[in-house]
């Protein structure tokens, strides 16, 4: 339906021109609000809307992130023709904090961010306007979103896309050690609830240093959000957290063969964060029980680090395309 945007291929060449001209304007039109989730948990979200549009993508952010730093992606979305919205999840970016230190990534249960997303779905996205509505999800949003779709097959979600989703946690332990020591915090509040080993308070890392993303402009830009922003650091998770979460992705796998949604997952090649054999084990489950992800397998992003969406122009616009394409083909 449309035509590839050759802008996204060549942007970093003048981006800080685009980021205080046009992205600047379009981020003003922003609409924020907020709804009540889990246990009176404050959370917000942004919307993007135009009466024009008939589509819609909800985008779920990863781990410790905001709507704040997704500015970029709901241009590129939004100048297609699509409205946005992006969900702050709980004990991140605007919404509700969990414990009184803000940086330590936390949740009760990992059924609450599905919870809260499922909310969103029937205030903000079932009764709207459009005549279709998309999921892109990244990281941790992937397996909140997965989830979701998978509980709730009847939602009226016409397809999702999913950038290095989280069905896996690389942890620098051996397995047999990590359950039993996860499952010992469990026992001790103070422990539990601490930051888990080898993490701490959010802090600066030298561009050189990350992991995240080959583009210096994107990274740059995101940690300006933190700076102007403090309430919006995260740091590390904690010990409760990586249980929930490896919990979490053990449910995706184990519902894999029953969820029959349009999925197209896309995998970066460089990856650091999570387990890119977790996505494979997945599309192969899906493919056996007769409905495969979009292309049978994940989609490879040659080079990426796991921040697909924040990556340089040429990594970037591969998935991008790809993005919209899949979501076309569900028009």
């Amino acid at each position: 339906m449309f035509r590839q945007n050759k802008e996204w291929e060549t942007r970093e060449s003048a981006f800080a021109a685009f980021a205080t001209g046009p992205l600047t304007d379009f981020w003003r039109q922003r609409e924020e609000a907020e709804f009540t989730g889990v246990d009176n948990i404050p959370v917000r979200f942004v919307r993007f809307h135009a009466a024009r549009h008939d589509r819609v993508i909800v985008v779920c952010p990863g781990r410790i992130e905001s709507y704040v730093k997704y500015a970029e992606l709901a241009y590129d979305l939004f100048h297609l023709g699509f409205d946005v919205l992006i969900i702050d999840h709980r004990g991140q970016g605007r919404s509700g904090r969990l414990l009184e230190d803000s940086h330590r990534g936390h949740v009760v249960n990992f059924s609450d961010y599905v919870d809260d997303l499922t909310a969103f779905w029937e205030q903000e996205v079932t009764p709207g306007p459009w005549r279709k509505r998309y999921i892109l999800a990244h990281s941790m949003g992937g397996a909140i979103a997965t989830l979701f779709v998978q509980r709730h097959p009847q939602a009226n979600c016409d397809a999702i896309a999913l950038c290095a989703p989280m069905f896996g946690i690389i942890i620098h332990l051996p397995d047999w050690m990590v359950r039993p020591l996860l499952d010992w915090a469990e026992g001790y509040p103070r422990i539990r609830e601490n930051y888990a080993i080898g993490t701490g308070r959010w802090h600066a890392l030298p561009f050189a240093m990350n992991t995240l993303t080959h583009s210096r402009e994107r990274y740059r830009r995101n940690l300006r959000f933190y700076a102007d922003e403090p309430e919006l650091r995260v740091g590390g998770p904690t010990w409760h957290w990586v249980r929930e979460g490896i919990l979490a992705g053990e449910e995706v796998l184990a519902g894999a063969a029953s969820d029959t949604s349009p999925m197209l997952i896309i995998q970066a090649e460089e990856e650091r964060v999570v387990d890119n054999r977790m996505h494979d084990r997945f599309c192969e489950m899906r493919a056996a029980a007769g409905h495969p992800c979009e292309g049978g397998k994940p989609l490879v992003i040659k080079g990426a680090y796991h921040e697909i969406l924040f990556e340089e122009d040429a990594m970037r616009s591969v998935a991008l395309n790809a993005i919209v394409d899949f979501f076309d083909r569900y028009n």
